[in-house]
């Protein structure tokens, strides 16, 4: 750290180490390679309330598959929801798109180096214009987000209410002054480096900070203290009750799934059935509470659960439905709401006469899909060589027709809803709650066959 000068105000040495520190330690980044202004739009999104060491491997995977502007604007939204599939906050890949549809359009593929231009696109907003036009473009524009606001409330002791917009427009001017000349975009990526990796929320290493001997929070014995924010509202906790519905006949090894409208919460995702239910849900708070929300409902509570699910689940779709075992629990925060969400596994009732009562009735073991020694084979169930002889052979051509029979008359199923295998994952884009769902249940899967 370099010593103070006679000439130093606290701002001039402020910009001047944390931008000699920057250029002498700076992380080495995939999106720092260039200054192409599409690569840091997409990594600018990404890192929106998402860590840098997670956002980089989904950045290279996403620009592997996307990697000019007009890919991007090209290509069909399910691909980029799957390419996004795992960092959550799925608007932003919406927007993302339809942003580089514009420019696409209105500017022949390139970011316009103009910040009102930049600022009405879809899904910018002024850090992410900040940033686009100080590393692109090396244009003096302020980039502030939770990081910078951070840093400079502690570095110049400011009590002001970081959740207050009037705040960040303060912040903004104040970060605009400390630009050094010829250097916005290094400046602006210093800051966010500082606020990042040395002045952290809630242990700053001050004795490491390039600016610490004129930080007057830390003068102050405040560096804990600040920034001042308003606690925000706790998300609603929500519980619901999901179903891996399986399917028998020509949908055998197959669950059952749904798309989310094309607008609101993880729009044009696919998820699995499950419904909100009446009973009221407390977030769980600290260990013995969790495993408590975590653990297996009673009988009287999983045939309450099960029966209200397939209910809805009957009137949305035709579809009858049978819970067989639980499955277990899973719990999923967002900004506003928090589900706690209970599972089960369930399979299509074939009626009365059910290919699993049939089984039983002629003395045939029953099993997930089919009667044992039936294998799925084109649009139905084809019986394997029985044993026991003829009469056993006559049990299981019975047997299997009257599965392919039942099977056969299930309703078809409305639009939005599918029977996926396992390949079916790598195409389809999942929120991260149900993604999780379902490989656990198919990995469940793989281990009893193996042992079987």
């Amino acid at each position: 750290m370099n010593l103070t000068t006679k000439t130093d105000t606290p701002e001039t040495y402020f910009s001047r180490e944390l931008l000699a520190w920057y250029r002498a330690s700076k992380r080495t980044l995939p999106w720092r390679r260039d200054r192409d202004a599409y690569r840091i739009w997409v990594s600018e999104i990404m890192l929106q309330q998402t860590r840098v060491d997670t956002v980089i491997p989904y950045y290279e995977r996403f620009m592997a598959r996307f990697p000019t502007l007009q890919a991007l604007a090209e290509a069909p939204e399910a691909d980029v929801l799957k390419h996004w599939e795992g960092l959550g906050y799925y608007s932003r890949a919406r927007n993302l798109q339809a942003g580089a549809r514009e420019v696409a359009e209105r500017y022949g593929g390139r970011v316009p180096d103009d910040k009102a231009a930049v600022s009405a696109l879809k899904g910018v907003g002024p850090y992410t214009a900040g940033a686009i036009m100080s590393i692109a473009f090396n244009r003096p524009e302020p980039a502030v987000d939770g990081n910078v606001m951070r840093v400079l409330s502690r570095y110049f002791n400011r009590d002001e209410d970081i959740a207050k917009p009037s705040t960040r427009i303060g912040m903004e001017k104040l970060a605009a002054s400390l630009i050094p000349d010829g250097a916005a975009g290094d400046f602006n990526q210093a800051l966010m480096e500082l606020g990042a990796l040395v002045c952290t929320p809630r242990t700053p290493g001050c004795l490491t900070c390039p600016v610490m001997a004129l930080c007057a929070g830390r003068i102050a014995g405040r560096e804990t203290e600040l920034p001042v924010k308003a606690k925000a509202k706790p998300p609603k906790p929500q519980l619901r009750v999901a179903a891996v519905i399986e399917g028998v006949g020509e949908h055998a090894g197959k669950v059952l799934v749904r798309q989310r409208p094309d607008s609101g919460l993880l729009a044009s995702l696919w998820e699995l059935p499950h419904v909100l239910l009446d009973e009221p849900a407390a977030k769980p708070r600290g260990r013995a509470a969790k495993l408590a929300a975590a653990a297996q409902p009673t009988v009287e509570r999983q045939a309450a659960d099960a029966a209200e699910l397939l209910r809805r689940l009957e009137e949305e779709t035709g579809l009858r439905a049978v819970a067989r075992r639980w499955l277990g629990s899973e719990e999923h925060t967002f900004s506003h709401l928090h589900w706690m969400m209970r599972i089960y596994a369930a399979e299509l009732d074939l009626g009365a006469d059910s290919a699993r009562e049939a089984a039983a009735r002629l003395r045939l073991p029953a099993a997930r899909g089919g009667a044992s020694g039936s294998r799925v084979h084109g649009g139905g169930t084809e019986a394997a060589p029985a044993q026991g002889g003829p009469a056993g052979a006559e049990r299981a051509a019975e047997a299997a027709a009257l599965y392919g029979a039942a099977a056969a008359s299930s309703p078809a199923l409305p639009e939005g809803y599918a029977w996926i295998g396992r390949e079916r994952m790598r195409e389809l884009a999942f929120p991260n709650l149900f993604a999780k769902i379902l490989y656990d249940y198919w990995d469940a899967i793989g281990e009893e066959e193996e042992q079987a």
